[in-house]
C-alpha cells in the first residue's frame, strides 16, 4: 500500500505542524452527508479527500481494508464481488466509511449488529500531534479506549486513515415482507417484538415506516439466493422505478402482508431515490412542479441523495429544515409521536430498532437498566417554520422533549444544545481524558463541531446567504451547484445498480 501510507505521511506532517503551532483544524473529506450549516471565514484544513480506496477484500478472512472517504456504493460494488457485503450498509450510497465510524450510523440490520463501527475490526487514525497509530477493540490493544471513544466523536480525536471491516456472506436476494399496522402503538410495538432476540431472528433486516396514525409499515428483509419463479423482481433504482416509501404506501393500502423480492444492493440503498421522502419537498419548495410519476423520470438526475445534499447545502435550506434522528426507550416512542404531530405534523416517520453501544460511548443510549440494549430510532424530517427564531425555538423544545423521555438525537444534525446541557447527555469526564491522553485538546471538541449557530440578522449576511434566502433564488442556484458537482453521474454509472 504504498500510495496510502504516502498520503498518510502527508497528512501526519500536515497536523504535526498545527500541533507544533498549537493550532486548531478541521479535516476535509470532499463530500458530506451532514445536514449542518457549513462554517464559513478562513480555517485551517486537513485534506484527506485522497483517501478514497478499498484496498483489499480478503474472501477468506472476510474483511476488506477500506479508506475513510470510500462510499458505501463503491464499497458494496468491491465486496460483492467476492460474494460478501458489511453487515451493516447505510441507507445512502455516498455515506462513506470513515463518517460511519466517527458519525453514528446505523441501518436495518442494526438490531442484530449495532452501530456501523461496531462491524469494524481495526482503525489506523493519526492523532492530534501527528503521530500515526493503529487501534482495535481486542483486549491486548493498549489504545483499545481509543478505537471506542473516536466512535462517534466526529473526528474530535484524531483523524480516521483506515478502516479494517467486517464481512459476512452475501446472497443474491432480499425476501422483503410489508405489514401494514391500525395504529402507532401496534407498529412500535411490533418492531420491539420482532426485534428483541436479533440471534434467532429469522430475518437479516427491520425498519418501518409510519405514514399517517392509522397506517405504519413494519418491513423485515431475509438474505436469500431462491426467488420462486413466478416472482417479479423489484427494484428501486431506474428511473421509472418507483420510490421505496410510495412503493410501500401503495401496495399496504389494501393488504395487511405483502411479499417481494429485491436484489440485495437494490435494498441496500433502496431509499436512495427520494432521499426516504426528503426529495417530495423539492418539489413543495418551487411549487408549480407537479409530484408524479413523470416528473420524477424526467427530474430523477436531481433526486438522488448525492444530489439532494450538494442543492440543500447550497440553496441555505437546511436552516429551515427539520433533519432529525431521535432514539428513544420503546415504552416512549408513542408519547414522542403525538408530541412530533401536534408540534410539526411531519409524516412519514422512519423507524429503526437498534442494539446500542456499551457505555460510555459519544453514540445515543438509554442509562435506564431495565431497557438497556434497546432503542427504537424515529425518524423526523421535514420543513420547519419559515423565521429562524420560531425554527430554533421549536428545535430546543424539541430537545427538551427527547430529554424528558429518556432519548437521545443523532449528532449529524442541527444541534442547538448549550454546552452544559449537551454534556449531560454524555460522560464529559471520560471524553476529556480520551482528549488529554491522546494530544487533542487543541481540536475543536464534539459539541463545538456539532452545535449549530443560527443565521445572524440580514446585515450580517454575505451575499450569497442573502441571494439565497430569496425564493427561488435560493433553490436555482442549488440547483446550479448540484449539476456543476456531477454527482449524478455517479448514479448513472453504478455497477451495482439492477437495470430492468
Amino acid at each position: 500500500m504504498p500510495r496510502h501510507e504516502e498520503i498518510v505521511r502527508e497528512i501526519s506532517r500536515v497536523v504535526s505542524q498545527f500541533h507544533k503551532l498549537n493550532q486548531p483544524y478541521r479535516i476535509f473529506h470532499g463530500s458530506t452527508n451532514s445536514t449542518r450549516p457549513r462554517l464559513g471565514g478562513k480555517q485551517n484544513f486537513v485534506d484527506i479527500s485522497a483517501l478514497n480506496n478499498v484496498l483489499r477484500v480478503d474472501r477468506g478472512a472476510k474483511t476488506a481494508s477500506v479508506e475513510p472517504n470510500v462510499p458505501m456504493d463503491k464499497l458494496v460494488e468491491a465486496t460483492l464481488k467476492h460474494g460478501l457485503v458489511p453487515p451493516v450498509v447505510m441507507e445512502f450510497p455516498g455515506i462513506t466509511a470513515g463518517g460511519g465510524y466517527s458519525g453514528t450510523s446505523g441501518e436495518s440490520s442494526s438490531f442484530r449488529h449495532g452501530f456501523f463501527d461496531r462491524t469494524i475490526d481495526s482503525v489506523e487514525m493519526v492523532l492530534a500531534n501527528g503521530e500515526v497509530v493503529k487501534t482495535s477493540e481486542r483486549s491486548s490493544d493498549q489504545r483499545k479506549d481509543l478505537f471506542k471513544g473516536a466512535a462517534g466523536a466526529v473526528g474530535s480525536l484524531g483523524i480516521t486513515t483506515l478502516i479494517e471491516l467486517k464481512l459476512i456472506e452475501a446472497k443474491k436476494f432480499v425476501k422483503v415482507t410489508y405489514e401494514r399496522k391500525s395504529s402507532i402503538a401496534a407498529a412500535v410495538q411490533a418492531l420491539e417484538k420482532e426485534s428483541a432476540n436479533p440471534k434467532t431472528a429469522p430475518f437479516e433486516y427491520i425498519d418501518g415506516i409510519q405514514f399517517s396514525p392509522d397506517h405504519g409499515v413494519v418491513i423485515k428483509g431475509e438474505l436469500t439466493d431462491e426467488k420462486p419463479a413466478n416472482a417479479k423482481l423489484q427494484t428501486f433504482s431506474n428511473p421509472w422505478d418507483p420510490w421505496f416509501y410510495l412503493h410501500v404506501q401503495d401496495i399496504t393500502k389494501s393488504q395487511d402482508v405483502v411479499t417481494e423480492y429485491v436484489p440485495l444492493a437494490e435494498y441496500l440503498f433502496r431509499y436512495d431515490r427520494g432521499g426516504f421522502w426528503v426529495g417530495a419537498s423539492a418539489f413543495k419548495y418551487f411549487k408549480f412542479v407537479p409530484f408524479n410519476k413523470f416528473t420524477r423520470w424526467f427530474l430523477d438526475d436531481f433526486l438522488h441523495t448525492r444530489m439532494l445534499y450538494k442543492a440543500l447545502h447550497a440553496s441555505g435550506e437546511s436552516n429551515r429544515y427539520i433533519v432529525q434522528d431521535l432514539a428513544l426507550p420503546y415504552e416512549n416512542a408513542e408519547e414522542f409521536i403525538d408530541y412530533t404531530t401536534k408540534t410539526f405534523n411531519i409524516w412519514p416517520l422512519w423507524y429503526c430498532p437498534l442494539k446500542q453501544s456499551s457505555t460510555p460511548t459519544m453514540h445515543p443510549h438509554n442509562t435506564n437498566t431495565k431497557y438497556s440494549g434497546r432503542l427504537l430510532n424515529i425518524g423526523l424530517w421535514g420543513f420547519g417554520p419559515n423565521q429562524t427564531s420560531e425554527f430554533v425555538a421549536k428545535n430546543r423544545n424539541l430537545e427538551h422533549k427527547l430529554n424528558q423521555l429518556g432519548g437521545m438525537k443523532w449528532l449529524y444534525a442541527h444541534t442547538y444544545y448549550p454546552e452544559d446541557e449537551f454534556w449531560k447527555r454524555f460522560d464529559r469526564k471520560w471524553y476529556d481524558a480520551l482528549r488529554e491522553k491522546y494530544s487533542a485538546t487543541t481540536l475543536p471538541s464534539v459539541w463545538h463541531k456539532v452545535k449549530v449557530v443560527p443565521p445572524g440578522n440580514p446585515s450580517s449576511m454575505s451575499w450569497q446567504q442573502k441571494i439565497t434566502s430569496l425564493w427561488p433564488l435560493g433553490g436555482v442556484w442549488g440547483i446550479w451547484k448540484s449539476i456543476a458537482s456531477k454527482e449524478y453521474l455517479k448514479h448513472r454509472n453504478a455497477m451495482w445498480r439492477t437495470r430492468q
